[in-house]
């Protein structure tokens, strides 16, 4: 059985990847730039050129696909339920789908498709922290509104939990809530990063508005950035209290906010300066 894997060289994506890779799955990773791809995926695994927000392109990387891992990002609500009824004619019959933070078009698709589906709920990714990178490198600050708790989750156990799904039986109908072992801080983050990479890292607080015009400066739209800040502003308690499904779907206990700090810390080191 092949499974086809949506946006393989994402932050989750490519963890989804290695880990049916890892079980012995045949898997079929889909990305804008193969060539970019080249030496990212484990040996075995074949590289098809597209997207998912394009899915009238991808005739030939659904073909033989058994399973599909679909990631809902920006630009997907509008044809989603196109990718479904796609993948359901060329023969897809297990479906995962990883949230956009609601239950919306896609998710609606994946529910009505008729085939085994697992909805998949995360928090906020760990990996989010990584945009604090270019501020860590060259001040040494992070720079955000507020200093609220969440139950963030790493990216790998995302994965870890959508591979059980697609492979093992027992798991389809289901929506699983996806947090990491703690909820923690703005500030309980950059503590723990700041001893992951051996630098001192501080909180310099934005406005809200300011964090709102950040975000727009990158192309996202007034009404998204108002609607990603707000989360931080006033987080609801599912983004804050810890569950256990990923130990209950995979047997282990989620990874922490430290691992994921140590397998990241070079990157948020400083600039080496050349004498």
């Amino acid at each position: 059985m092949t499974t086809l894997v949506t946006g393989a060289t994402g932050n989750t994506g490519r963890h989804v990847v290695t880990e049916l890779v890892r079980r012995g799955e045949r898997v079929r990773a889909l990305t804008r730039d193969p060539a970019a791809a080249e030496g990212r995926f484990p040996a075995g695994v074949e590289v098809v050129a597209g997207t998912h927000t394009a899915p009238e392109t991808l005739g030939a990387a659904l073909d033989g696909v058994d399973r599909l891992h679909v990631t809902v990002t920006t630009g997907l609500a509008e044809v989603g339920p196109a990718l479904v009824r796609r993948a359901v004619d060329a023969g897809v019959r297990r479906v995962t789908v990883v949230w956009g933070g609601a239950v919306g078009p896609v998710e609606q698709a994946v529910g009505d498709s008729g085939v085994e589906w697992t909805r998949l709920e995360p928090q906020e990714f760990m990996s989010n922290t990584l945009d604090w990178i270019e501020s860590v490198r060259a001040e040494g600050v992070v720079r955000e509104p507020y200093d609220t708790p969440s139950a963030l989750i790493h990216e790998a156990d995302i994965a870890a939990v959508a591979a059980v799904a697609l492979l093992d039986d027992g798991h389809a109908g289901r929506a699983y809530p996806l947090t990491g072992p703690a909820s923690l801080t703005t500030r309980e983050r950059i503590a723990i990063l700041s001893r992951a990479s051996g630098r001192d890292i501080v909180l310099a607080p934005i406005t809200h508005e300011q964090a709102v015009d950040r975000l727009m400066s990158k192309g996202v739209s007034r009404a998204d950035a108002e609607y990603v800040v707000g989360w931080y502003a006033a987080p609801d308690d599912a983004a804050t209290t810890v569950v256990d499904t990923v130990e209950r779907v995979t047997g282990r206990p989620a990874r922490t906010f430290a691992q994921w700090a140590a397998e990241h810390a070079e990157r948020f080191q400083a600039p080496r300066v050349r004498r």
